[in-house]
């Protein structure tokens, strides 16, 4: 599993209002439910933040690389490197309400396809993209999620609920989802009051 993330100070520009620490937070707990997920052997995270990489020293099943700082799909392909044979998956590290099961429910199904996407819950966007036995391919950005079928990957329906397809690109969206978030976010997101 590859989870690109920004530098905490330069990501989630329309998060206006953000502090770096509560940026941080929501990918730090992508990161670690996706680790804790019981399908997932390792979670490559692909960042040039140093202070995310100390973040995750200690956390099982996590190893840091280099991010190139040549855009998302980069960093995604860099990881993707990193991780070598076998099943890949990318996750955008913007999802703090994801819960390892939800990812484990719909990795199995994913499983099954050469190559998947699971659309954000405005279903334009792409918060996960996976890859069996075949080679690596991503369209991050706008409108991926129709850039990504164009690519082969077949869409598996998630809930609207589920913490998989709520990703956080402004402050209503974290709203929305401030509850089911993870620890980290919670925390940061009172800090900031």
């Amino acid at each position: 599993m590859v989870v690109p993330l920004k530098p905490a100070a330069r990501g989630k520009s329309r998060l206006a209002g953000a502090s770096v620490e509560l940026v941080r937070a929501i990918g730090l707990d992508t990161v670690v439910a996706a680790a804790a997920a019981a399908s997932v052997v390792r979670v490559i995270v692909v960042t040039a933040d140093a202070a995310t990489a100390a973040a995750l020293a200690d956390q099982p099943k996590v190893s840091v690389t280099a991010d190139p700082a040549a855009g998302l799909d980069a960093a995604v392909a860099a990881g993707i490197a990193a991780a070598g044979d076998g099943a890949v998956a990318a996750l955008l590290g913007d999802v703090p309400a994801l819960r390892p099961g939800e990812l484990d429910e719909v990795l199995a199904v994913a499983a099954t396809h050469p190559r998947a996407v699971v659309a954000d819950a405005e279903s334009t966007g792409s918060t996960l993209v996976t890859a069996v036995g075949v080679p690596w391919v991503s369209a991050f950005g706008a409108d991926s999620f129709a850039r990504h079928r164009a690519l082969g990957c077949i869409p598996i329906i998630v809930g609207a609920a589920s913490g998989l397809r709520r990703d956080v690109d402004t402050l209503a969206q974290l709203v929305e989802v401030i509850e089911r978030a993870g620890a980290r976010t919670r925390a940061a997101w009172t800090a900031q009051g």
